[in-house]
């Protein structure tokens, strides 16, 4: 069996994946929580907000069950973190594809005006251009635009510049979104392969006392 299914099977509420923080283990900040929470304090029963870990109960366990609990709350943690930015970047993702759809309809509509078309010149009364603006007015919709159908060609001018400037601003958003999803992907691979170490040292341990027995 994988180190990664031992961690499965071993830690129960850790979720297969990837998850931060090869340190954690050896962390002094982690070390003295879980040494306070087990004995340096008649009132302290619990470790909340160690790194990225909620509140969890180590009341009664000893030091290496309380470490497991810290590291697996620990990867939880991490987890829900990274499924809600894949979300947030979906979210993106999808929003930009209704601009560009919205953005792509705009400009058919554009296109049945005449070159020498001047600002003011309105929309071609023709079931062409009838076709496009209601097809413009649905993508405006689904992209949740309140803007007003064009009746001129400047006005759709405008309308093109304005929802080629939120592609912009979703799409420089996104890079940083993008380096915090890599930034909790990656933590969350080194706090997984912790646990996996952690949790074949304790089962070496065992093993090892068990063999000095026979």
């Amino acid at each position: 069996m994988s180190s990664k299914k031992r961690a499965l099977t071993m830690a129960g509420v850790f979720v297969a994946g990837v998850v931060g923080g090869a340190a954690l283990m050896y962390s002094d900040s982690v070390y003295d929580a879980v040494n306070d929470a087990l004995g340096k304090g008649a009132t302290q029963n619990a470790i909340g907000s160690v790194g990225d870990t909620t509140s969890i109960n180590i009341n009664g366990m000893d030091l290496e069950t309380a470490m497991m609990a810290v590291q697996s709350n620990r990867a939880s943690a991490l987890e829900q973190q990274l499924k809600d930015q894949i979300a947030a970047v979906q979210a993106k993702n999808d929003q930009i594809a209704k601009l560009n759809q919205a953005l792509a309809s705009a400009n058919r509509l554009l296109g049945v005006f005449g070159g020498d078309a001047k600002a003011d010149t309105p929309v071609p009364s023709n079931a062409t251009s009838g076709a496009i603006a209601a097809e413009l007015q649905t993508a405006l919709k689904n992209a949740s635009l309140s803007d007003p159908l064009p009746s001129a060609k400047g006005q759709l001018e405008g309308l093109i510049q304005k929802i080629k400037s939120q592609i912009d601003a979703l799409a420089n958003s996104q890079q940083m979104d993008m380096l915090r999803l890599q930034s909790l992907s990656n933590k969350r691979n080194e706090a997984f392969d912790t646990m996996s170490n952690f949790i074949q040292k304790m089962q070496d341990s065992r093993s090892s006392i068990i063999g000095n027995m026979r």
